[in-house]
C-alpha cells in the first residue's frame, strides 16, 4: 500500500485525501491549523470528520524542511514550548499549501484598522467578530463579495464594495452565462441579493489610494481609476471608516515546492496533466499551480490524490478539473492587477511593513549600480526579510523592482534554536 502525505487541509488537500483513500492509499494529512477546511470552509470542519477519521490527521503541524520527499514536521501549537519534531518518508507527496491575501501597498496601509480581506472574513466566520461598524471593502476580485457577505452577517455596516477594474473588464470574464457554466450562478445571485438587502453599493473602476488616521484608520480616500489603475485626477472621495478591508487577489505559497526543487512558471508550480511536478513523486494542487478558487482547487486535488496513490485519473476527473480551470482563467481575466498602481505611492509609503522599507528606499536601491540584482536589493533594503518572509510584500516588491528571485530556504518555517538542536526526532 502506497503511503501518501498531503500538506494542507483546504479544498485541494481534502479532495486529494478523499481520492487517494478511494484509490487504496495510506494517507497522512498535515495542516498548520487546528481544524481542517482552510479559509474557504472555515467554521465547517465537522463536515470532514468522517474523511479524516480514515487518515492519519496531524493538525497544528508545520513542515519546516523538505529533503526530497522526506518531510520534517513540527507538531504542536505555533506559540507552544513543547513542539515535537517528526519525520515522514512517504511514497508520494501532495503539496496543497494554498495562497494568502495579496494587498498592494498604498499610503497608510500599515495603520491599525486596515485588514486584509481574508483576515476580516476569518474573524467574521471563525469568531463571529465584526472588524468595525463602518467598514469599506475594496480591491479587486470576486473574493470581495463573500467578504462583504460575512461582514454584514455579523452586524458590520459595510459602506460599499469597490472593485478597481472597470465594469467592461469585469463583465468580459464574470457574467451570468459564465457563472451558470461553472455552477456559480446561485452563489453570485446570493451575493447580489445580500448586498441589495443591506443597501451596500458595488462600484467598479474605483480604488482606495490612501488611508488616513493617527492611532488607527479614520478615513479612506478613494478615487476613480482607469483600466490600467492610474488615478483620474479630481475624482477623490473620502469615507469616514473605523475599518478598511482590502484585497487584490491572492499570492501562492510556493516555499515548500521550491524547497522540494519543483520548477516554477510565473511564480506558480509547473505541473503535468496529472498534477505531477518536475520532482519525482511530488504533486501539487490548488492555488500553488494558479489562483483559481475553491472549486478548481478541489478538482486539481482529486486528480493529484488519485495520481499520487499510483492510479491513473479517470477522464471524468480530468474533465472536471479542466472545466474548473477554464472558469478560473475567465475570473483572472476579469480581475487583473492594473500596471499603473505604483502611481498611488509616495516616497514615504511603507512597502515592506515588517522592516518599514519605503517606496523611496526601493527606488534608490534599484538605481544604485553598486548593488545590482534582486538578492542585493533585499540585503540592502531588508524588504522581504522580516517575520513574514515576504509573504505580504514579496509580489509587490518584485513588481516595483523589476523581478525577484525565488530562493530555496533550508528552513521553510520558523523553528526555535532549541527545537533545531534537539537530537530527538520521532519517525
Amino acid at each position: 500500500m502506497r503511503h501518501v502525505v498531503i500538506v494542507g487541509a483546504g479544498p485541494a488537500g481534502l479532495a486529494a485525501a478523499e481520492h487517494a483513500l478511494a484509490a487504496g492509499a495510506d494517507v497522512t494529512v498535515l495542516d498548520q491549523a487546528d481544524a481542517p477546511g482552510g479559509q474557504y470552509h472555515r467554521g465547517a470542519s465537522h463536515r470532514f470528520e468522517a474523511l479524516l477519521s480514515r487518515c492519519a490527521w496531524w493538525p497544528e503541524s508545520a513542515v519546516w524542511a523538505l529533503e526530497g520527499k522526506r518531510v520534517h514536521v513540527l507538531s504542536g501549537p505555533a506559540d507552544g514550548a513543547n513542539r515535537r519534531r517528526r519525520t515522514l518518508d512517504p511514497d508520494a507527496l501532495v503539496l496543497a499549501t494554498g495562497a494568502h491575501d495579496r494587498v498592494l501597498p498604498f499610503p497608510g496601509w500599515q495603520l491599525p484598522g486596515v485588514f486584509t480581506a481574508g483576515a476580516a472574513q476569518a474573524l467574521a466566520k471563525g469568531e463571529r467578530i465584526a472588524v468595525g461598524r463602518r467598514v469599506l471593502v475594496a480591491g479587486a476580485g470576486p473574493f470581495l463579495l463573500p467578504v462583504a457577505e460575512s461582514l454584514v452577517d455579523v452586524g458590520a455596516g459595510v459602506l460599499a464594495v469597490l472593485e478597481a477594474n472597470p465594469a467592461r473588464t469585469v463583465l468580459r470574464g464574470w457574467s451570468w452565462r459564465a457563472a451558470a457554466y461553472a455552477g456559480k450562478a446561485a452563489e453570485l445571485a446570493r451575493y447580489a441579493g445580500t448586498l441589495a438587502r443591506h443597501r451596500v453599493p458595488y462600484r467598479t473602476g474605483r480604488a482606495v489610494i490612501e488611508a488616513r488616521g493617527d492611532d488607527r484608520v479614520r478615513e479612506a480616500v478613494t478615487a476613480r481609476v482607469r483600466a490600467d489603475w492610474s488615478v483620474v485626477p479630481g475624482t477623490e472621495r473620502v469615507f469616514e471608516v473605523d475599518a478598511l478591508c482590502v484585497g487584490h487577489g491572492f499570492a501562492a505559497q510556493p516555499e515548500l515546492a521550491v524547497a522540494a526543487g519543483c520548477a516554477l512558471d510565473g511564480g506558480f508550480v509547473r505541473v503535468g496533466d496529472d498534477q505531477r511536478t518536475s520532482v519525482a513523486g511530488v504533486f501539487a494542487a490548488g492555488e500553488l499551480t494558479g489562483i483559481g478558487g475553491a472549486v478548481a482547487a478541489a478538482a486539481e486535488g482529486a486528480v493529484a490524490g488519485r495520481a499520487a496513490a499510483g492510479r491513473t485519473p479517470g477522464r471524468a476527473l480530468l474533465k472536471q478539473r479542466d472545466h474548473a480551470r477554464a472558469f478560473a482563467r475567465r475570473l483572472t481575466a476579469a480581475h487583473p492587477i492594473g500596471a499603473a498602481w505604483p502611481g498611488w505611492l509616495r516616497e514615504d509609503t511603507v512597502v515592506c511593513r515588517c522592516e518599514e522599507t519605503t517606496y523611496g528606499d526601493l527606488t534608490s536601491a534599484v538605481a544604485n549600480p553598486a548593488a545590482p540584482g534582486p538578492h542585493a536589493l533585499k540585503l540592502g533594503t531588508r524588504a522581504g526579510l522580516g517575520p513574514c518572509q515576504g509573504r505580504m510584500c514579496g509580489a509587490s516588491v518584485a513588481e516595483l523592482c523589476g523581478g525577484a528571485e525565488r530562493h530555496h530556504r533550508p528552513i521553510a518555517q520558523p523553528i526555535r534554536l532549541g527545537e533545531l538542536a534537539d537530537p530527538k526526532e520521532i519517525p
